[in-house]
């Protein structure tokens, strides 16, 4: 199903942001994410003076290497175009975020770390659809013995993390009734 057609319009902006999982040989993962904003008119800037439509506003990327139990264990962030020439020496202040783990708290850690002047706005924006990419490249499927299931009825294994997280995946929901009945919740 797709959105309704707009009222008429004129296109004047596109964000893009790209996010992408991998497994390294290490034993660790690295999700890299780039946010890209453009302009689809001339713009003048104060710093960076005649813009182009469609040249880059923002074009900035990181590198979260995470461990299985989605600790960060490094952090890498580049600023490759931006309208202001502060924007660049935020990159060290990221380092902060090593330790931190991804889940319950990271918007937290990720505000205290590198919050307001600490940070850039758009690095630290991405970092939320970098944590969402890093549960999926992980898995969001648990392997076989770390959860309860009808065919493995250990009730000391653990509730999947994702159960109560959204709508599709309540207690009390159809799909956790089907998939994982020891940890349905509903009646019936």
């Amino acid at each position: 199903m797709s959105l309704p057609a707009p009222s008429p319009r004129r296109h004047l902006h596109t964000r893009t942001i790209k996010c992408e999982g991998f497994e390294r040989d290490d034993d660790l993962y690295d999700i890299e994410a780039q946010i890209i904003d453009q302009k689809t008119y001339a713009v003048d800037e104060p710093y960076r003076g005649h813009r182009a439509p469609g040249m880059h506003v923002h074009d900035m990327q990181l590198r979260l290497t995470i461990d299985r139990a989605m600790t960060v264990r490094d952090i890498e962030v580049t600023t490759n175009h931006a309208p202001y020439t502060p924007c660049p020496q935020v990159a060290p202040a990221y380092k902060a975020l090593i330790g931190a783990k991804i889940g319950g708290g990271w918007r937290k850690a990720v505000t205290e770390a590198v919050g307001r002047t600490r940070g850039c706005t758009h690095i630290t924006e991405l970092l939320m659809p970098a944590a969402t990419v890093a549960f999926q490249t992980i898995g969001s499927w648990p392997k076989a013995g770390d959860v309860a299931t009808e065919e493995q009825p250990d009730l000391s294994a653990k509730k999947p993390y994702f159960i109560d997280g959204c709508r599709a995946w309540a207690s009390d929901g159809p799909v956790v009734k089907r998939l994982f009945p020891l940890h349905y919740r509903g009646t019936g």
